[in-house]
């Protein structure tokens, strides 16, 4: 299994905006080959960062993924949210191989 983990730290006062907005995901990772699931976690000492987690059956999946024509319309949405402030917030993301489950 591959895990993605993208954590961001939006400002304190967009915190339920964005999670609405990953509540409403369009979903379309959800069908594509390889993926397990999606997971949005919130920090309990610091509210305003988020994780989003995605579980691939392997990395070449996940690279699959980020080549596709699906992936590179949803993060060109992202840079076109009328937000600025939103729109201007970068996610650090971690990559992880499962060894031991």
């Amino acid at each position: 299994m591959y895990i993605v983990n993208s954590v961001i730290t939006v400002p304190k006062d967009k915190v339920d905006e964005v999670i609405g907005i990953y509540q409403k995901r369009s979903r379309r990772v959800d069908d594509f080959d390889g993926f397990i699931s999606f997971t949005l976690l919130q920090s309990e000492h610091r509210p305003e960062e988020l994780t989003v987690q995605m579980k691939w059956e392997t990395k070449e999946h996940f690279f699959a993924w980020m080549k596709s024509p699906a992936y590179k319309e949803i993060h060109e949405l992202e840079k076109k949210y009328p937000d600025a402030e939103l729109a201007a917030v970068k996610p650090k993301v971690y990559r992880y191989k499962v060894v031991a489950e």
